[in-house]
């Protein structure tokens, strides 16, 4: 087919999880299924330091056995740091999240709170509907929830921030009933502080701000997720994600006021003069700036915030710079092998001693030059959008035995994985397994039992006699 799969190989128990214990756990288990080490073209790990490190890591140390095993950190997880820096390196955006949090806390925890949210928001969308202010059709007005968001997980906080936005005037309402009629003064208070910061500008601003931003980046995580995503296509998603960033930078400060000064009049929020001297929301003075309420939305805030962001992609993403990378994107078949250049294709074939130290690159370049042609001639391959796309157009029209070091080349690339989702997914299927009922089976079952169950498709097709 000329698509890579990823299969589940074992499970391995460590006593520690040292460097040094997990390179031995590894080897061994490739050894036990006679797959040589020095096979291994591509690493991908989360991030830890002792996966990472570059003295004493294990991706480290594999290179040092097998210096073509090449270790990209998942993008996904890259992209997680970068959201959880956002969230905790700028103080309207901490105060913004702990408004979230304390909310959650009062609404969030209580069945009979969240029941009456979904009580007014049905009668709500129904009004709406007899009115003719909602369409009605298949998906359309589906019930909203206020679920806790992961901190492992930023992506999930768009959700939430979404549906509280959408909730906004339901979830004043509720907090109003429980402001006066609450079963104890705490709850009472709790409700009145926590409408005192949702009913401000500040609020609706910086939520907004943050919806759009991960708005954008959501997307990208969900990409950077799929089980068929290459290395290259990731790289230029996270390229586009940034160009989407700096243009909202540099012209979307009026679409956002905007769009934040009519949810403000459509929810009864003050708007404050924006020529006026800054007060800030629930603190004292003397932490403020003495600036304009639109310096400090504009500067402190909006084009601050989109900074530090696009700083930390670029400080995150650094591998993008790296030369092994950039030699790889010539082989990108987006808009007709536009990116090709043959001399980084060439270079990127160095990279790979053991495959291409006993090919005459005379030969291979020949082979590139005849390769391009037809590939620039050839129907079949115009409007390919990524290098998976080209390997399996490569099986099904047999070019893979008439280009054999291009095809090399091409699988070398596809091994190189963007994200460890398909690892999670993993780690997700053992809550399945190995459940309250069974947690004290040994490893082997447990081992076993993953098989069967990680890979059923493969189970599934399997004649058993």
């Amino acid at each position: 087919m000329g698509k890579v799969v990823e299969r589940f190989l074992g499970l391995v128990h460590v006593g520690d999880t040292t460097t040094l214990s997990l390179r031995s756990a590894i080897m061994s288990l490739l050894v036990e299924y006679s797959l040589s080490p020095s096979k291994i073209r591509g690493q991908g790990y989360d991030g830890a330091s002792n996966m990472k490190g570059e003295i004493n890591g294990l991706k480290t140390l594999i290179r040092g056995d097998t210096p073509s095993a090449y270790y990209v950190h998942c993008f996904a997880h890259q992209l997680q740091l970068t959201l959880v820096v956002i969230a905790k390196k700028n103080n309207e955006c901490v105060w913004l999240f702990d408004t979230f949090a304390i909310l959650l806390n009062v609404i969030g925890v209580s069945c009979k709170r969240r029941e009456m949210i979904r009580e007014f928001q049905a009668q709500k969308v129904a009004q709406a509907l007899e009115i003719g202010e909602l369409e009605t059709g298949s998906g359309l007005n589906q019930e909203l929830g206020l679920k806790r968001p992961g901190e492992t997980r930023w992506s999930s906080h768009y959700k939430s921030l979404l549906n509280v936005m959408n909730l906004f005037s339901t979830i004043v309402k509720v907090l109003v009933m429980i402001g006066k009629n609450g079963s104890n003064s705490d709850d009472k208070v709790k409700a009145q502080g926590i409408l005192y910061s949702l009913e401000s500008f500040n609020f609706v601003f910086l939520a907004h701000l943050m919806t759009t931003i991960f708005g954008y980046t959501n997307d990208l995580c969900l990409a950077l997720q799929r089980r068929d995503q290459d290395i290259i296509s990731a790289m230029r998603l996270v390229t586009l994600t940034k160009v989407t960033l700096q243009k909202m930078r540099d012209n979307g400060w009026e679409t956002h006021l905007n769009k934040v000064i009519s949810f403000c009049n459509n929810n009864e929020i003050v708007v404050p003069d924006m020529e006026a001297c800054y007060i800030p929301q629930g603190r004292s003075k003397r932490f403020a700036q003495q600036v304009s309420y639109l310096h400090h939305f504009r500067v402190d805030v909006f084009i601050e915030v989109i900074d530090l962001l696009l700083q930390e992609l670029d400080n995150r993403f650094d591998e993008v710079n790296m030369e092994l990378l950039i030699c790889m994107a010539s082989l990108n078949p987006k808009d007709g092998f536009s990116s090709y250049d043959k001399e980084k294709v060439l270079k990127l074939a160095t990279f790979y001693p053991s495959e291409f130290s006993t090919i005459d690159l005379s030969t291979f370049e020949c082979q590139l030059d005849i390769f391009m042609e037809v590939m620039r001639r050839d129907d079949e391959f115009k409007n390919l959008e990524d290098i998976s796309s080209l390997s399996m157009k490569f099986v099904e029209t047999k070019r893979h035995m008439t280009y054999p070091l291009v095809f090399l080349l091409i699988k070398l690339v596809l091994i190189l994985l963007v994200a460890t989702a398909s690892m999670e997914r993993v780690f997700s299927g053992m809550t399945y397994v190995k459940n309250k009922l069974r947690n004290s089976m040994g490893d082997q079952v447990l081992y076993d039992c993953l098989v069967t169950f990680i890979e059923k498709d493969m189970l599934i097709s399997t004649s058993f006699r």
